[in-house]
């Protein structure tokens, strides 16, 4: 052989030895890729819905969202009491400049994202919250307001088009003399038949027309009331416990799971099968019961989360068998996605942030008839988002980042 023909002999096995090794290396990445993708929704995040408001109304925190059987999506907020005067200039007396105002506390969305209705505050008959709190329509179109003010110790129940219907529970009933610091003080407890506890959310099962309570942010129970006539039918504490309001002191992931949830009960969401799943927001879990009480399963979220606590609000999937949970995190600033059965997270998607996509303080979540899913804000976010479904797919584990759209879609 020629000198010429013994370098290129060579440099070929070199050539094809480098091959190998890129050629191992590229598998080895494709499999931990494929060992990090799960099955599972996919969302993408449209940073277009839903339009600006008119009349240069702002949002307010955004502490509730719902969507009815048309497809409208509901949310309560705050207003101008979130709003800071730089905000706020059209209220001032004399006004600011021509931007801007607290929008009404009640909107309606279609899902063009127009604003297609909106009402709410304090009127003739009823106790408005003193900070209102979660927003629910039920089977028969009532819409469904809760409060967790110091004085919010009730429920409200309106018509679509705001015409007041029933109060349940009356306001500062729960609220006694302040103290010798100025403080108010509070009277019964999680045990009492009458009044509430500021309630975080609410739930009514058309089946039975029950409507199940997150009471709440006081109390520490879900209270399930009749939902014509307002009357208390049952409740029940952390592993259908009695409730028991003696303090727990801090939270500590290491210790033992609490008998007792903390406050605030955040939600109290029934499935199509008849079970209970209740937020026990500053315990990092979701505890299920069947609706009479009984204590069925737990699943803990980044169970190492503290302060305002990780599980914030949840949301089925709209499949007939809701096979997926999609829960709400405001400190960690996520959307988790669980298998409903087991409660194993699969994956995650969000960040913190003022972008699509992104959150800050993300508080209420639900659902849609084509499996889109709505988030609102509170804090300074004070906003409203939709996240359209695109599917099962294969999608990154434990977490997605922010679910930027697609070039193409």
């Amino acid at each position: 052989m020629t000198r010429r023909q013994i370098y290129a002999g060579v440099t070929l096995l070199v050539l094809l030895g480098v091959l190998g090794v890129v050629q191992a290396r590229l598998e080895r990445a494709a499999a931990r890729q494929a060992a990090t993708m799960v099955e599972a929704p996919v969302f993408e995040v449209d940073p277009l819905w839903p339009k600006p408001l008119p009349n240069h109304w702002l949002l307010g925190a955004a502490i509730g969202v719902w969507v009815d059987e048309r497809d409208h999506v509901w949310i309560i907020h705050r207003s101008s009491a979130t709003l800071a005067n730089t905000e706020k200039g059209l209220e001032l007396d004399p006004p600011m400049g021509e931007c801007c105002a607290g929008a009404p506390p009640v909107l309606t969305f279609d899902q063009e994202g127009n604003l297609v209705g909106h009402w709410g505050g304090p009127g003739q008959g009823f106790e408005w919250p003193e900070s209102n709190h979660g927003i629910f329509v039920d089977h028969k179109g009532n819409v469904w307001i809760g409060g967790n003010g110091p004085g919010d110790s009730h429920v409200l129940k309106f018509t679509r088009e705001g015409r007041f219907l029933l109060q349940v529970g009356k306001a500062n009933a729960r609220r006694g003399p302040a103290n010798a610091q100025g403080q108010p003080t509070f009277a019964g407890g999680s045990n009492d038949p009458v009044s509430f506890g500021r309630v975080a959310k609410i739930f009514v099962d058309p089946r039975a027309n029950e409507a199940y309570l997150a009471d709440g942010y006081l109390n520490k129970r879900v209270a399930v009331l009749d939902a014509d006539t307002g009357a208390l039918k049952r409740y029940w504490g952390a592993y259908g416990n009695k409730p028991d309001d003696a303090s727990l002191g801090p939270y500590n992931p290491d210790a033992p799971p609490a008998q007792q949830f903390r406050n605030p009960v955040h939600c109290a969401d029934v499935s199509n099968d008849g079970l209970v799943y209740a937020c026990d927001r500053v315990n990092n879990r979701v505890q299920v019961f069947r609706t009479d009480g009984t204590f069925v399963k737990e699943g803990f979220i980044a169970k190492r989360t503290l302060g305002a606590g990780s599980v914030w609000d949840l949301a089925f999937s709209k499949d007939p068998e809701q096979r997926y949970l999609y829960l709400a995190d405001g400190v960690n600033e996520r959307v988790y996605i669980l298998r409903r059965d087991t409660l194993e997270v699969l994956t995650s998607f969000g960040d913190g942030g003022r972008q699509p996509g992104q959150f800050y303080g993300v508080h209420s979540i639900a659902t849609d008839s084509r499996g889109n899913v709505y988030t609102t804000e509170t804090y300074e976010g004070k906003r409203l988002q939709r996240f359209v479904y695109r599917g099962i797919g294969k999608v990154a584990a434990p977490h997605q980042g922010v679910v930027w759209p697609r070039r193409g879609n």
